[in-house]
């Protein structure tokens, strides 16, 4: 009989359709039977021994929450029997004039068992889900982000080390990181059958995007990195196994029905009884031509657009053309903006990597990245290049031809006639938040333009993080960041951008609530009370539009 090893996960949801991902112990016949009528059936497909379903549901009633259960081989597996939780709903996408709530963060190790102590505090989707399930009826959000992060290939718990131990030799690389696509899944067992995230991931519809850590901090840092890297004996094993593992856990997700429909890949794993070739075989074009690849993708949700940004994989490290995103990729975000820019009224824009840091930050990196393309000489630019690896400096800003285009591009989308109420810039990476927003010399955009930043959702933020970035955000930090960026002759950005909120520091969560073309933000924090359960608590709600 086929068990349910992880999910369900409801990821795309619209006004009728739905798809809710699964992974099995063993092969057979996945569906979901909803409340209503509605429901949906697929077999399941093989990567590596393991065996997954994404479920197309369809005759969903618009603007409604229904009950739904899974089914393997016709006997139900979700609901658990002994479960603690509501039922797992389905909500379409509301009306384009009603609310949508969308919640959003970055950074989450996975949550210690139950009764183990937490060492960086409450977990934000632990605790989230827990005042979600208090209340099922009450305010939830429509849409959670998860911005990057969402597994650590690079820092694993004791319990993860102890496993790997237990299949190889920890004292050969890349010793306790994680090695293949088994390894992998281990990291998504531990993160997602959390019994609280479980359940939120079941009952609120997600859309995902990877950042360094789900493949290896730093990743893609520049080319000198990444020759680096391909000269060790265990990275290509490393990279292939991180880009199936997300395609299967966290990509196939974030895709519609009928993009999944007319996707070769999704055809051909399917269509093979062991997917395994099939996938190591796109992973490893990914990896010699990203260029070939797209990752990123849009949802229109009624009057708001999400476009989700791949500012990791779709990069170009040659440091005489070093550009954040590939030319392919640069005009697919630009015909995603502002195609049919009068169909909506908010314009959300999500890269795991923060476009606006503080100004410190963002001079340092540009003056590094002007040392490491040669602009002091040979010297300056070895010298460069280990600044850059040791102090994470690989932003928008260590990218400035990027920085300025979808400066540019920014400006062009918020300003004219049909201009959205709102253009948000929605990232994580740095652990704290902040709401950053930016002028134009000589010219004011339609729409109010902000960089929202929350992370980390669960992990730990040190001590020298708090104490650099609130100086980073400092005047006499400007001052210094514009003395350094002289010594570089950095040409000036294309914009100027104050912060209006923060530094906030903590395990955390930002929720955007979007009505008309009305915006509101609010930022809550993860607590422990002092009878020992957790909270959300309120550190900030203001209006954006």
């Amino acid at each position: 009989m086929a068990g349910l090893r992880l999910g369900p996960l409801l990821r795309y949801t619209d006004g009728s359709r739905a798809t809710v991902w699964v992974e099995t112990s063993r092969p057979c016949a996945a569906e979901v039977r909803c409340a209503d009528g509605a429901r949906g059936t697929t077999r399941t497909f093989q990567i590596a021994g393991h065996h997954y379903a994404l479920v197309p549901v369809s005759g969903l009633t618009p603007g409604t929450a229904t009950e739904y259960e899974v089914l393997l081989d016709g006997a139900r597996v979700w609901p658990p029997p002994d479960s603690r939780f509501p039922p797992s709903v389905i909500t379409t996408s509301p009306a384009a004039h009603e609310e949508m709530r969308v919640a959003f963060g970055s950074c989450r190790w996975a949550a210690p068992p139950a009764g183990r102590k937490d060492r960086v505090g409450p977990d934000a989707l632990d605790t989230l889900s827990a005042h979600i399930a208090a209340d099922p009826e009450g305010e939830r959000p429509d849409l959670l982000l998860l911005l990057g992060d969402q597994v650590y290939a690079d820092e694993i718990s004791d319990a993860t080390r102890h496993w790997i131990a237990g299949r190889r030799d920890l004292a050969e690389p890349p010793g306790d990181q994680v090695a293949d696509y088994e390894e992998y899944t281990r990291l998504y067992y531990e993160s997602w059958l959390d019994p609280e995230v479980r359940w939120l991931l079941s009952t609120v519809p997600s859309c995902m995007i990877f950042d360094d850590h789900d493949v290896i901090d730093d990743w893609n840092t520049s080319a000198a990195w990444l020759a680096d890297m391909r000269a060790t004996d265990w990275w290509r094993e490393r990279l292939l196994s991180g880009l199936m593992s997300y395609w299967v856990y966290q990509q196939l997700g974030n895709l519609s029905p009928d993009e999944l429909a007319a996707d070769p890949l999704y055809a051909a794993v399917r269509a093979t009884p062991d997917g395994t070739d099939v996938l190591r075989t796109f992973a490893a074009r990914a990896d010699a031509d990203p260029a070939t690849v797209r990752w990123s993708y849009r949802r229109d949700f009624g009057r708001v657009r999400l476009v989700m940004v791949d500012s990791r994989a779709a990069r170009v490290l040659r440091e005489d053309r070093r550009t954040m995103l590939d030319p392919g990729e640069a005009a697919w975000l630009r015909e995603q903006i502002l195609e049919d820019r009068d169909s909506y009224d908010h314009l959300l824009v999500g890269t795991s990597l923060p476009w606006l840091l503080p100004h410190l930050v963002h001079d340092v990196e540009a003056w590094n990245s002007a040392m490491c393309a040669g602009e002091r000489g040979a010297r300056w630019a070895r010298r460069g290049e280990k600044i850059r690896r040791g102090a994470d400096l690989e932003h928008w800003s260590a990218f400035p031809s990027s920085f300025d285009a979808l400066a540019d591009l920014i400006a062009e989308a918020g300003t004219g006639p049909g201009a959205p109420a709102t253009v948000n810039v929605l990232s994580g990476d740095v652990h704290h938040a902040y709401v950053a927003e930016p002028s134009w010399p000589g010219h004011t955009p339609d729409s109010r333009v902000a960089q929202l930043t929350c992370s980390p959702v669960h992990n730990s933020v040190p001590l020298s993080i708090r104490l650099g970035f609130r100086f980073g955000w400092s005047a006499p930090a400007r001052a210094l960041g514009r003395r350094i960026a002289r010594h570089g002759r950095c040409a000036p950005p294309a914009v100027g951008w104050r912060k209006t909120g923060g530094p906030w520091f903590g395990n955390q969560l930002m929720t955007l609530t979007l009505r008309g073309r009305s915006a509101r933000l609010r930022l809550e924090q993860a607590r422990t009370e002092r009878d020992g359960t957790t909270a959300l608590r309120m550190v900030t709600d203001r209006e954006l539009a």
